[in-house]
């Protein structure tokens, strides 16, 4: 049986692993494992036509991820396959025999030699200029060796550019380093050794079947597994900043709140190191440069950037000192504000993660952020802040909801094999049921998804925010288990997407995300974020609504007695927004257009969405400095709150109802 780690904990969007350690594996345990991972699968059961192509491209993208070894015409035969090749290489599988992938590595090993010959004619003192890493982005494999030597002469000239702000040792260092990089990986890949050699394609093979399945199924070497196992935990000692290899440094693309480099406010989004401690890192390896920075709690990292200075044009080169610590924090999970409404207020609560640990969890925090702030203020509205949210444990999804529902169903998940458990809230008390905002952009997923789905459902909320969420609509479960994350399988772990999860009323959020009912534009607003730009996404569905719990999924022995307990005072489908939402989103569609600022800022979003170096769900728009200067998406959030409240309390003094007969029509 194997080892599932608990699906809540797999409920959201995780980064990337990098190569790492081969695993203990052979041409049997090749096929026995894709057999494990497909019978796991969500859709797909055994391997198809349609799997073995895309898994032959993304053998070859993980054979040549930068697109200079191979032409075009070398790998023609594979990224296009006909049906008859395909039906060959299907029975070879079966059987075992992976030649195919064999052919694909001896093409490669030929394409080395010709990238050693192409290298040779590169004139190192007449480089271009002005070359910029985008251009390096979404490449397409070129057709001819010219073609081929001048992305070579380009990206070298990207390399030697940045190793022109080290001194000459480093710089010289640095070239050494890049050289001894690829060279590493030559030798890798003409490795003599028979069994390090199987190993290697063996990995390949698995990564490549995985990754075929969808967008979330992926393979992982023992070392990726415990890496894996710290995204997933979020424990780690380090700066608090995710890294990106550009080729001629490691640019940062988010930096973590809660973290050292949070705190400190030195380093920001878009710097690159370029060297750590002193030690050139251009060219390295990203989980060597990666090591170089993580250590000890307490210990200090010093590590030198190369920043843009819009006032020169040119690069400044700067060296900041960042503390290592813990890098999630406890009292950056959430974050709580009153926001003041004449002799009232309006509450505010930010939840970052949906976590659990053996102190705390989201649900019981918010829980008692609220009571503190009704202790502060008389409240009239609450602000939910799901923004960049990327998810989490699913019980919480459910807990956080629930403080806003009385009883019923907030979740289902269809597995596999097309069973549908409903997960519910079983308290009637509601935390907080008054007027109810949720604010979201198109980086909240997974658990985000959940809740701002089903308050929308129930009509409990308005939701406002980007046009739309992330879009991610499955969960997955993982072969390690988290409690004894040391015990990682020789032969390697993955995790795979299991099924879908649909709010109250049967939709998912997957692909299509959960609409906002009133667009606030915010700096994602343009960005090509979600997953449906991922590869191979998981397709659309939906299933029954279940305002009305049937208790379908109960036992039928234990239905009537359950019936008793459970089915009164449940959550009913409020419509009380939907009288206000036209003037509504009216008033805040000429708020926008007249507000020179925010005018400003989505024509700044819109040309950085056109012009700026983007990686998905990695890189910030460029806008985010003046955004955070003034956040005009929560600023037009409580614009909307204040004009709801002033609607309701005008409709109820018109019809003589009292402030309180208001807040009884959300109960």
């Amino acid at each position: 049986m194997l080892k599932k780690f608990v699906v809540s904990a797999l409920l959201f969007v995780a980064p990337s692993i990098v190569e790492s350690k081969l695993p203990e594996i052979s041409a049997v345990q090749v096929n026995k494992k894709l057999q494990e991972i497909m019978h796991e699968h969500a859709s797909h059961k055994k391997m198809t036509p349609q799997l073995l192509q895309r898994m032959l491209t993304n053998f070859i993208e993980e054979l040549d991820p930068t697109k200079t070894y191979f032409l075009e015409s070398d790998i023609h035969q594979w990224l296009e396959p006909s049906d008859a090749f395909l039906e060959k290489i299907g029975k070879e599988f079966q059987n075992d025999n992976f030649q195919v992938f064999e052919d694909i590595h001896a093409t490669l090993v030929k394409a080395i030699q010709r990238r050693k010959a192409l290298e040779l004619k590169i004139d190192l003192s007449n480089l271009p200029k002005h070359v910029k890493a985008e251009e390096f982005k979404d490449m397409k494999w070129t057709t001819t060796t010219d073609e081929l030597q001048t992305r070579l002469l380009r990206m070298k000239a990207l390399q030697h550019d940045a190793t022109m702000k080290l001194s000459p040792s480093a710089k010289e260092k640095s070239l050494q380093r890049i050289a001894k990089r690829q060279a590493i990986f030559e030798d890798e890949m003409q490795e003599k050794s028979v069994s390090e050699h199987n190993k290697r394609i063996y990995s390949y093979i698995l990564k490549a079947g995985a990754a075929s399945l969808d967008a979330h199924t992926a393979y992982f070497n023992p070392d990726e597994a415990t890496q894996f196992m710290i995204n997933v935990q979020q424990r780690l000692v380090g700066i608090g900043a995710q890294l990106r290899d550009d080729i001629n440094g490691f640019t940062i693309v988010k930096i973590l709140e809660g973290g050292p480099a949070w705190s400190q406010k030195e380093l920001k989004n878009k710097d690159k190191i370029i060297a750590v401690n002193g030690e050139p890192v251009v060219g390295m390896d990203i989980v060597d440069a990666v090591e170089l920075i993580r250590g000890p709690e307490g210990t200090s990292v010093t590590l030198t950037i190369l920043r843009d200075n819009a006032d020169t044009g040119k690069e400044d080169i700067l060296d900041f000192t960042v503390v290592r610590s813990e890098v999630v924090l406890k009292e950056t999970r959430y974050e709580s504000a009153i926001e003041p409404y004449g002799d009232s207020a309006i509450g505010y609560l930010r939840l970052y993660s949906f976590y659990q640990d053996a102190d705390s969890s989201s649900g019981s925090d918010l829980t008692a952020a609220l009571k503190k702030m009704q202790e502060q203020a008389s409240l009239k509205a609450l602000v939910l802040d799901l923004r960049s949210n990327s998810g989490g444990l699913l019980s919480q999804a459910v807990e956080v909801a629930g403080l806003f529902i009385s009883k019923g169903i907030v979740v289902s998940i269809k597995d596999e094999n097309g069973q549908i458990q409903h997960l519910r809230h079983l308290d009637e008390e509601k935390a907080w049921s008054g007027p109810l905002v949720v604010l979201i952009n198109r980086a909240s997923a997974s658990a985000s998804e959940i809740v701002a789905g089903t308050l929308q459902d129930y009509g409990r909320a308005l939701v406002i925010g980007d046009d739309r969420s992330y879009g991610k609509g499955s969960f997955q479960t993982f072969t390690l288990n988290a409690a004894k994350a040391e015990k990682i399988n020789p032969e390697g772990e993955y995790k795979v997407t299991r099924g879908r999860y649909y709010t109250v009323s049967g939709r998912t959020p997957q692909l299509s995300g959960v609409f906002s009912d009133i667009r606030a534009p915010g700096p994602f607003s343009e960005s090509d974020i979600g997953e449906k730009f991922a590869k191979y996404p998981l397709e659309n569905d939906s299933i029954k609504e279940n305002f009305d719990d049937d208790l379908s999924d109960v036992p039928a022995s234990q239905r009537s007695k359950i019936r008793m307990l459970y089915k009164f005072n449940l959550q009913p489908k409020l419509n009380v927004y939907d009288t206000y939402l036209p003037q509504l989103a009216k008033n805040s569609a000429q708020r926008i257009e007249n507000n020179k600022i925010y005018q400003e800022f989505l024509k700044g979003l819109k040309k950085d969405n056109k012009d700026a170096d983007k990686d998905e769900d990695e890189d910030e728009p460029s806008s985010e400095d003046s955004f955070a200067k003034s956040d005009l998406q929560l600023t037009e959030s409580y614009n909307i709150v204040k004009d709801l409240l002033y609607l309701m309390l005008k409709e109820n003094i018109d019809d003589h109802k009292s402030s309180s007969t208001m807040l009884r029509n959300f109960k």
